[in-house]
């Protein structure tokens, strides 16, 4: 298993964050390595996402970010550091961003909506950078695909402490906690890679609620289900509503 070392540079509540303790910048200026790295990240996922990783070429990117093609190396040594930060930013911002919103929720279920929900609306503000996590992983040499899939599962404990949670407490059957986070987070994912089809029928909050729900009827015990009906309601409270 690989070990992350050093923080996470940027810690952004809007747009894309970076995490950049794996690619070395020639530049000391945190902030402006900061800036630099989302500028030049931005650009890339259009770009990657548009043209692919081997067609897009770091003179585009420098184009697309207003900057010059050397400017780039001093904050990201190859193309293929480019593509390990922009693929990092998403998980990046669900250890971030989605133990903050838990903060003060305490009920299995409620927690296990509000985690669901916040991957959700990261994806929905991200949808192209989840697609190339699929698309592009494997264009990285095997240390940084390591550094990804180690990214992966980090986040995903997140999801999975509140599935264990609903175990414990008799709301959920006793599962495979492993695969049933998996269930989750290819679902939440589904959201960017089937985006075309759902998005005539359904905005982010119809499909967490539907997703939530699908889930619920999946996993619950007769008494988890039973309480679900009680407080599905107000499980759809405040915390469903989009962030303004």
């Amino acid at each position: 298993m690989v070990k992350r070392s050093g923080t996470s540079d940027a810690r952004e509540s809007q747009g894309i964050t970076v995490d950049a303790s794996q690619v070395r910048s020639q530049a000391s200026d945190v902030d402006l390595v900061k800036r630099r790295r989302k500028q030049i990240v931005d650009a890339a996922v259009e770009l990657f996402a548009r043209e692919g990783f081997y067609r897009t070429t770091v003179q585009q990117i420098a184009k697309r970010a207003n900057i010059s093609a050397g400017l780039i190396y001093h904050y990201a040594r190859t193309k293929e550091d480019v593509l390990l930060l922009a693929l990092l930013h998403v998980l990046d911002t669900y250890r971030s961003e989605t133990p903050t919103v838990l903060k003060g929720v305490v009920e299995p279920l409620a927690r296990l909506r509000t985690a669901l929900a916040s991957f959700c609306r990261i994806v929905d503000k991200n949808l192209d950078a989840t697609v190339l996590v699929y698309r592009s992983t494997k264009s990285l040499p095997l240390e940084q695909r390591e550094l990804v899939k180690q990214g992966e599962v980090d986040a995903n404990e997140i999801i999975a402490e509140t599935v264990r949670d609903c175990i414990k407490a008799k709301l959920f059957r006793e599962v495979d906690v492993d695969f049933a986070t998996y269930q989750l987070i290819m679902n939440i994912h589904m959201w960017a890679l089937k985006h075309w089809h759902f998005k005539p029928r359904m905005n982010v909050e119809t499909f967490i609620d539907e997703s939530f729900d699908f889930f619920v009827h999946a996993l619950a015990t007769p008494r988890g289900l039973k309480y679900y009906q009680q407080r599905k309601a107000s499980l759809r409270g405040p915390r469903a509503r989009p962030a303004k």
